[in-house]
């Protein structure tokens, strides 16, 4: 066996950093330094591979091979910083002003160090239940390197007791946050000049119908009354969002196409089904419309999987863990989204709780407040020696 790396949590963290895992690019490089590391404590790693072959997820289980353990898990990508003004070098850690700055400080290198620190205490204190770790790649582009590392871990390690997804919290115990979907939608009009406007089909403008949808319903579910989950959200309801439209070619031709992406992010008490069975229902009446005008008229729409809730749990063994260590039996909720409702969904007891302050994360000169650094490195070793 190699001898162990013996570093401290803020020295994985300058290693971390000083890997540029945006999400284009390829994480293998960090993942191959990580896995060199649990190899020097004797913790053998297992990658999930992208199918690009260009991305891996990675998982470990320190301590004995059997159920009830204890996940730590985080992800290795981190946001583009082209265009932002930094003060810093963005993949180097600065430390001043009581705050370490760097890409992916905050959201969530911070925690993924402090998360592999905990593996030689754990081996140390002779854990006789494991500490789990995994690393999923592509969190920042829609969460989707967790599922097939989920699914790869529940073939391969026994079944832990709580998952803890160390997204920027301020160390408070996140038990909802919301689901999110993306639908692309691409409207088919029929070019003519448009001073013979009404023998074509804009696309530009029957996408409009789509955005005043868009407006109406958010203005539904505003006037909603929420549900007791709902309620605790802040907005308290579903809300639909368009962000970036392309479309026509020219001021003087009607619009032969017109795409963009439409969001939904809906609260854990709410079902993000039943908005988009209600979108669903608009486009294929719109698409039956526009083929009534002109044959190569329509919509077309797709969507992606995308990110489950997650919903309070009853008795939630993740949650019970935070409070007991912390002391916190606050509600708190979140609206963006984090993978913890794929472990949710997955039969895992799932909380949201690391260190940082989420208004940091993405921004230029990303920053975590070295006393929260240090603070969630001291509650994840309290989450550790419960293991014994």
């Amino acid at each position: 066996m190699p001898k162990p790396m013996t570093l401290t949590a803020r020295e994985i963290l300058d290693r971390l950093v000083a890997f540029p895992t945006v999400s284009r690019d390829s994480n293998l490089d960090l993942i191959d330094w990580v896995e060199e590391y649990l190899a020097s404590h004797g913790v053998a790693a297992r990658r999930v591979y992208d199918a690009t072959g260009r991305k891996a997820a990675l998982y470990a289980n320190a301590g004995p091979e059997v159920e009830g353990g204890v996940v730590l898990s985080g992800h290795t990508d981190v946001v583009p910083v082209d265009g932002q003004n930094w003060s810093f070098d963005p993949f180097a850690v600065t430390e001043a002003n009581g705050r370490l700055y760097g890409r992916g400080t905050c959201d969530m290198k911070g925690f993924d160090a402090i998360a592999l620190a905990m593996v030689p205490h754990a081996l140390a204190i002779g854990v006789t239940r494991p500490l789990q770790i995994a690393l999923s790649y592509d969190e920042e582009v829609g969460c989707i390197g967790a599922p097939p590392m989920i699914d790869d871990m529940l073939r391969h390690l026994p079944r832990a007791a709580a998952a803890i997804i160390g997204e920027p919290s301020m160390l408070r115990p996140v038990t909802g946050h919301n689901a999110s979907t993306i639908t692309d939608i691409h409207v088919h009009g029929y070019e003519v000049h448009s001073s013979k406007l009404p023998e074509g089909v804009s696309a530009i403008h029957e996408a409009g119908r789509v955005l005043q949808w868009v407006n109406d319903h958010n203005a539904e579910c505003r006037a909603a009354t929420p549900d007791p989950i709902s309620a605790t959200f802040d907005p308290p309801h579903a809300t639909t969002h368009v962000g970036t439209i392309q479309g026509g070619t020219a001021h003087n031709i009607t619009a032969k196409d017109c795409t963009f992406k439409l969001g939904f992010r809906v609260p854990a008490g709410d079902d993000v089904a039943r908005h988009e069975a209600a979108l669903d229902a608009f486009l294929t009446q719109l698409d039956g419309q526009l083929r009534a005008r002109h044959p190569e008229a329509g919509v077309t729409w797709s969507r992606n999987l995308g990110v489950p809730g997650l919903r309070p749990e009853t008795d939630g063994v993740a949650e019970a863990l935070i409070r007991q260590l912390t002391g916190d039996n606050g509600t708190h909720v979140v609206t963006y989204g984090t993978e913890a409702g794929q472990f949710q969904d997955r039969g895992y007891s799932a909380v949201v709780c690391g260190p940082g302050d989420i208004a940091q994360a993405h921004q230029p000169d990303e920053w975590i407040a070295t006393e929260q650094f240090q603070r969630g490195e001291a509650l994840m070793r309290r989450v550790v020696e419960t293991l014994v």
